[in-house]
């Protein structure tokens, strides 16, 4: 038992060791990637014809919601790497729904 508690300790100081590098910047970043890649395994299986279920519409609106809010952010921010890296996003995620709509 008293070596799973050290070993924690250790997993824990090295966390705290590595987040010092990172910046909330950088986590706000790859937090607007990680909303993007949440619809796209299901389109892309779709659109292969893996699948008919696509997500629900709940789900795909409040994705874009939260999205379309880190956007304006991003505007009125004016910070240019998360207004590119959203509207990349949007782009690709719009061209998939348009190739599984109209095949």
């Amino acid at each position: 038992m008293e070596e799973i508690k050290q070993l924690a300790n250790k997993v824990i100081s090295m966390i705290q060791e590595k987040a010092h590098s990172v910046s909330t910047e950088t986590l706000g970043w790859l937090a607007n990637i990680i909303l993007h890649c949440a619809t796209i395994p299901t389109f892309l299986a779709v659109g292969m014809g893996l699948t008919d279920k696509l997500p629900g519409i709940d789900i795909i609106l409040l994705i874009w919601g939260g999205l379309t809010l880190l956007f304006a952010r991003a505007i009125i921010a004016r910070d240019m790497l998360n207004v590119a890296t959203i509207g990349i996003g949007f782009i690709l995620q719009a061209i998939l729904l348009a190739l599984i709509f109209f095949k």
